[in-house]
C-alpha cells in the first residue's frame, strides 16, 4: 500500500472488503470515561475505580482516542451529538423521584387525551414499563403516532468537524417493534404473555409500530449518514429462534434492503447469549455484526462465531470482562492476538460491548499496541 490510510478509510475499506494496512481499533469508552469522572480532569486516580495512568488523567475524551490511535464509533454517546432523534408532540411529565430522598427511582410520564402513561427507572434502567394493560397499548399508539424523527444537519456537520478522519459518522436508532416492546414498552414477561393471550392485538400493535417507522427510515435514507446500526441488543433468551424467525428476520430483511438501495452500510448489535441463534447469523442481511460476545463472557466460542458469520464484518470481539483485574495481561494479550488472527481482515476490533469503569487502562493500551503491530 503506497500510503498509510486513515481510520475513516480503513473502516470503509473493511466493509467493502478492500485492502487495509491496519485493523481499526474502535473501543467504546464512554462508560469507563464517565464512570471515572475523567471529564473533571482529576489530578490522581485515587477516586477512580480502575487503574488509570497519570498521563491519561488530563487528556480529553478525544485525546485518549488519539493516544490509542483508535476510532470513536457513535457521536451521540461520545459527544452528546444527536444525528437523528425523536420529537414527541406529547406533553412530557417529569413526575419526580421516589417516596423519600434515599429512593433513587425516577418517575416519568406522558399526558395524552386518551390517558397518561408512566414509567419508572433506577440507575438508568427501567424498573416499571409504561404499558401495563391493553388500554395502555392504545395510549402508546397515540404517542408513537405523534412522534416524529428528525435528522439534524447542523449536528452532522459538527460531528464531521470533531471526528475528522478518525472515523465514519454513524448512529443507532429506534429498535424493531418486537425488541421495542421488550426493552422499552412492556418488558419481556408481559410481552410474551400478551403474545399468547392477545395475539391479534399484539400483532396489530407491532404492525402499527412498523408502519410508523416508515417515516424514520425515509429520513435515514435521505440523510448523509453512511453507517447505520440496528441497536437491538439481541439475546437468544429474549428473542429465541421461534420469535427471531417470526418477528425479527422479516423486519431486518425489509429495512436493510431499503437502506442498501441508497448505499448505506448496516450492522446489528447482538450482545447476549447467542448459541441458539448461530445458525441464522450468516444469512442475516447485515454487512456487519456488532458486540457478539464470546466466552468467557458469552456462551459461544470464537471458533463457533467464526464458523457462523461467514464473511460478515465483526465489530468488537474482545469480552469486556477481560479488562477487569481477575484476568491477566497475558490472557488478554493471547486472546486479542487470536481474535486478530481468526477474524482479520473482516474485523473492526473493540470491546464487547463497552469498557467497564473499573477496567485497567493499561490493558487497553496494550491491545492498541497489539493492533498497531498486527499485519492484516
Amino acid at each position: 500500500m503506497s500510503r498509510e490510510l486513515t481510520n475513516k478509510e480503513r473502516i470503509l475499506n473493511t466493509f467493502s472488503h478492500k485492502p487495509i494496512d491496519k485493523v481499526v481499533f474502535s473501543p467504546r469508552l464512554y462508560y469507563w470515561y464517565r464512570g471515572n469522572k475523567l471529564w473533571k480532569r482529576p489530578r490522581t486516580d485515587k477516586k477512580c475505580s480502575g487503574k488509570i495512568p497519570g498521563y491519561i488523567l488530563k487528556k480529553s475524551y478525544l485525546q485518549i482516542y488519539d493516544y490509542l490511535e483508535a476510532s470513536p464509533r457513535y457521536v451521540i454517546e461520545d459527544f452528546y451529538i444527536p444525528l437523528i432523534w425523536p420529537r414527541k408532540k406529547i406533553r412530557y411529565i417529569r413526575v419526580g423521584w421516589g417516596h423519600d430522598k434515599r429512593d433513587k427511582t425516577q418517575i416519568i410520564g406522558y399526558k395524552t387525551r386518551l390517558g397518561n402513561l408512566f414509567k419508572k427507572s433506577r440507575g438508568g434502567h427501567l424498573v416499571e414499563y409504561p404499558i401495563k394493560t391493553l388500554q395502555d397499548i392504545e395510549i402508546m399508539k397515540f404517542i408513537i403516532k405523534h412522534t416524529k424523527f428528525h435528522f439534524y444537519l447542523p449536528s452532522f456537520k459538527l460531528a464531521q468537524k470533531i471526528i475528522g478522519d478518525r472515523s465514519v459518522i454513524s448512529t443507532y436508532f429506534a429498535r424493531s417493534p418486537y425488541m421495542r416492546l421488550i426493552i422499552e414498552y412492556m418488558g419481556f414477561e408481559r410481552t410474551i404473555l400478551y403474545l399468547k393471550r392477545f395475539p391479534n392485538e399484539m400483532h396489530d400493535f407491532m404492525q402499527f409500530i412498523e408502519d410508523c417507522d416508515d417515516e424514520m427510515f425515509r429520513t435515514l435514507c435521505r440523510s448523509p449518514i453512511k453507517i447505520l446500526n440496528f441497536g437491538e441488543n439481541i439475546d437468544a433468551n429474549l428473542a429465541p429462534p421461534k420469535y427471531f424467525e417470526k418477528y425479527l428476520i422479516p423486519y431486518y430483511e425489509k429495512r436493510v434492503k431499503q437502506l442498501h438501495k441508497v448505499g448505506k452500510i448496516c450492522h446489528i448489535h447482538m450482545d447476549g447469549s447467542l448459541k441458539d441463534l448461530l445458525p441464522y447469523l450468516e444469512g442475516l442481511p447485515f454487512d456487519g455484526l456488532e458486540a457478539l460476545t464470546p466466552k468467557p463472557q458469552g456462551d459461544v466460542s470464537l471458533k463457533e462465531l467464526k464458523a457462523s458469520i461467514g464473511n460478515k464484518i465483526l465489530l468488537d470481539g474482545i469480552p469486556a470482562i477481560l479488562f477487569l483485574p481477575q484476568y491477566s495481561f497475558k490472557y488478554l494479550r493471547d486472546y486479542t492476538n487470536k481474535v486478530l488472527r481468526v477474524f482479520s481482515p473482516n474485523l473492526i476490533l473493540g470491546v464487547s460491548d463497552e469498557l467497564p469503569p473499573n477496567s485497567d487502562f493499561r490493558k487497553l493500551a496494550m491491545v492498541a499496541n497489539l493492533v498497531k503491530r498486527f499485519e492484516p
